[in-house]
Formats: C-alpha cells, structure tokens, sequence
C-alpha cells in the first residue's frame, strides 16, 4: 500500500466502525477516540509492510486496532454502570459516590455522523447502553471474539489472525462470552424496539411530565421494573414505585424549573441534556439516556461526570 493519498483514501473510511469497536471493548467515548488515533498512527508506520495478498484492509486495520484495545486493557479495570456492580438501593437512602469505580460511559452519536460509507455497516443496537455494559463482565480477549465474530462478522480464521491467536482459541473464547452473555440476560439483537419516531416521542412526554414535576405523569410513561442508574453513584432503583419516590425527592430538592437539551447516544438512543436554575441562568445537572421498549421507558441511566459532558459538546451553563 504505496503513496500517501492513496493510503490514506483506503483507510480512511473504517474510522467510524473503528471508534465504534473501540468503544464496545473500552467503554469509554474519550479512549475509543484516543486508540482509532493510535491506530491510524500504527498503520501509517507500517504501511509499507503491508501485503494486500495476505488480509484485506480492513482486517489489517483491526488486527492493529485490537493490539491497540488489548494493551490499553491491560492497565484499565472493566467500566460497568452501577446496576451490574451492587445490589439495588432504597431511593430513600442517601447517596453514595463509589469512589473507586471506573464506570461505563455513553457514546455520542455526533460521532458516528461521518459521511464515510463504511458506516452503513455499524451494528447500532450492539451499542446500546445495555450491550456495551454486558460486555465489560467479559475479559478482554472474550470481549474481542465476542464482537468480531458475531457483531463484525469476521470468519473464526480472520478472527484468530485479528486476535493473533487459534480457531480453537477463538471458538473456545466465544462459548464463554456466549454463557456470560446468556447469563447477564442481554441479547445484541433488538427485539420489538420501537422506530426513532416512537423511541423519541417517549422522551418527549418525559420530558413535559418532568417539566411539570408530574411523579404520575413520569411513572406512567415507564414499564413496571424500570431500571434508574446515576454514575457516578453507586445507587440504583428497580420499579416505578421507587422511582417515582425518587423523582419525589428530586423535585423537593431542586424545584421545577428546568431546561432540556436533545441527544442521541450508542447508536440512537435517546436522551436530553438536563439543565436546573441557578440565580439569572441554568447549570448543567445531568445527561440522561433512555431505553425504550414498546411498553414504556425500561430504562434511565443518568450520567454526572465532567468527561462525559465534554464528550457530548455540552456548555456548563445557558442564560436564563
């Protein structure tokens, strides 16, 4: 692969499916950006020992792509989200910050809105909040079977090159993940998941129920185990009684008088960007994200955490 414009023209379009791959087996939005860079800087390096007879680019690109992820990986703990780490609090309890905890942070769709071709490939619902959290329960080697063969769709052999290691190695690696998986309760695949137009149309009474500190309107709109989570604490409540109870507390706390911005992450799902009233203006309190079933919202997970908030472009305060 000769030239620099004619390299750069062939690799060049798998970035978006590159940072997507990197954030399932990361977690992270900041260090998925940070090792397609490292990844492309590898590639330049090595482009004239390229040989197209023996790999395709795009398998040459993710084999560098996956040394990359697995040496990261060796140093940085698994990012869960607080449902997969404790039991479920009482919303009535005080919260608690887990110190310690590296958690599961979303992915800006912004991100993906390349342009490129190749990201007509993207298995979206392999990005929901769900998925990417189930993976984290998975070593990292599981972690890269697991989503280049059945979510990338590579062949057990160009897995094994990718992860340079055995078919043997490969298949045994995805048996485990496909029981740990199994056991975390979560499929890739999207089952009766309502259109872009439904999911948001459900955020959008949210967020009028929200607007007008309505505790029944919200618990109306969620399904009966409906899941809050609030990273950086460690709390999280099952049911909407006690979310209800919750958003009680909230609304005590913070009164009603909120702003809303519009998001989408993980491959479009959809959120908002919160915002409460401090003095003449609005500070950024939350970023909110939402599953959404065909039977209401089953799931909240709301971020608090200054990296993700740059990572989606979020300014800390708007005028009143």
């Amino acid at each position: 692969m000769t030239g620099e414009e004619g390299f750069e023209g062939r690799i060049a379009p798998f970035r978006a499916e590159l940072l997507a791959y990197c954030y399932r087996m990361l977690g992270s939005a900041h260090d998925a950006e940070d090792l397609v860079q490292e990844t492309y800087l590898r590639a330049w390096r090595s482009r004239e020992s390229y040989d197209e007879n023996r790999s395709s680019p795009r398998t040459w690109l993710y084999r560098i792509a996956t040394n990359v992820c697995l040496t990261a990986l060796e140093v940085r703990g698994r990012r869960p989200l607080p449902s997969g780490l404790v039991a479920a609090s009482d919303p009535r309890g005080p919260l608690v910050r887990g110190e310690h905890a590296t958690w599961l942070q979303p992915l800006p769709d912004s991100l993906l809105a390349t342009g490129d071709p190749a990201g007509t490939v993207i298995d979206r619902g392999s990005l929901r909040l769900a998925f990417a959290s189930a993976l984290q329960h998975l070593s990292a080697r599981q972690r890269g079977a697991l989503v280049l063969r059945e979510v990338l769709g590579f062949s057990a052999s160009e897995t094994a090159e990718i992860l340079g290691t055995t078919v043997v190695s490969v298949n045994s690696s995805l048996q485990r993940a496909r029981t740990r998986m199994k056991e975390a309760g979560v499929r890739q695949e999207r089952v009766s998941e309502p259109s872009t137009a439904e999911q948001r149309a459900w955020v959008e009474r949210y967020m009028k129920a929200f607007e007008l500190a309505d505790v029944e309107g919200l618990k109306r709109l969620l399904t009966e185990d409906v899941i809050m989570e609030m990273p950086p604490m460690v709390n999280w409540f099952a049911g909407r009684g006690n979310y209800g109870l919750f958003m009680e507390w909230i609304f005590a706390k913070s009164g009603k008088d909120w702003l809303f911005r519009e998001v989408t992450a993980n491959g479009g799902q959809p959120g908002f960007a919160l915002y409460e009233r401090l003095g003449d203006g609005y500070g950024l309190h939350t970023l909110q994200i939402f599953t959404v079933t065909g039977e209401g919202i089953a799931r909240n997970s709301v971020f608090q955490d200054p990296d993700v908030f740059a990572t989606f472009g979020l300014a800390a305060r708007l005028d009143g």
